[in-house]
């Protein structure tokens, strides 16, 4: 399989590597993973992980890390995630605490989204939210997103937002 990179003003959306997987467990044992799947010792984390990266031969998307194009640092994560369970393709971030706030999650999910659109063919994709995640909901607003009350998310409580690839592609 070829993995795609992407390229954004500040960013290099590429393909995860090994050393990423310390920046995913840092994430993932902190209080910021209590709105994102929860927190994950590190053996749990591992297997999340390499869920997440296997979706890339497995479906032929799945999780990007992003790098800073000026520095080469790691500063997150912006993909498509469909494991088993899912009700559909979800578009899904997060940033390391150095790069918070900084717009790259943004950055990244625009042009994930303009290359699934263009690449798949499909007119949407969705984020599942924790209703307590509200940076999370205003990013998914920010790029358009529009909150669906009657769908259903992967974990009670979660709200549904809709993402329309249409005009992207």
């Amino acid at each position: 399989m070829t993995f795609p990179t992407l390229h954004t003003d500040r960013l290099i959306l590429r393909a995860p590597t090994l050393s990423d997987f310390e920046h995913w467990a840092a994430f993932f044992a902190s209080p910021r993973a209590d709105h994102e799947r929860g927190r994950k010792d590190r053996a749990e984390a591992w297997r999340y992980w390499a869920a997440d990266v296997a979706l890339w031969q497995l479906k032929g998307y799945g999780p990007f890390s992003l790098e800073d194009r000026a520095t080469g640092a790691y500063v997150g994560e912006v993909g498509i995630y469909n494991p088993e369970g899912y009700p559909e393709r979800e578009i899904g971030w997060f940033t390391t605490p150095e790069a918070e706030g900084k717009g790259y999650a943004f950055e990244a999910a625009r042009a994930v989204m303009t290359w699934a659109g263009a690449s798949f063919g499909w007119n949407r994709l969705v984020s599942y939210i924790d209703a307590e995640n509200t940076r999370s909901l205003a990013l998914a607003r920010r790029l358009g997103g529009v909150i669906d009350p009657a769908l259903t998310g992967t974990e009670p409580g979660d709200v549904v937002v809709v993402h329309d690839l249409r005009a992207r592609s």
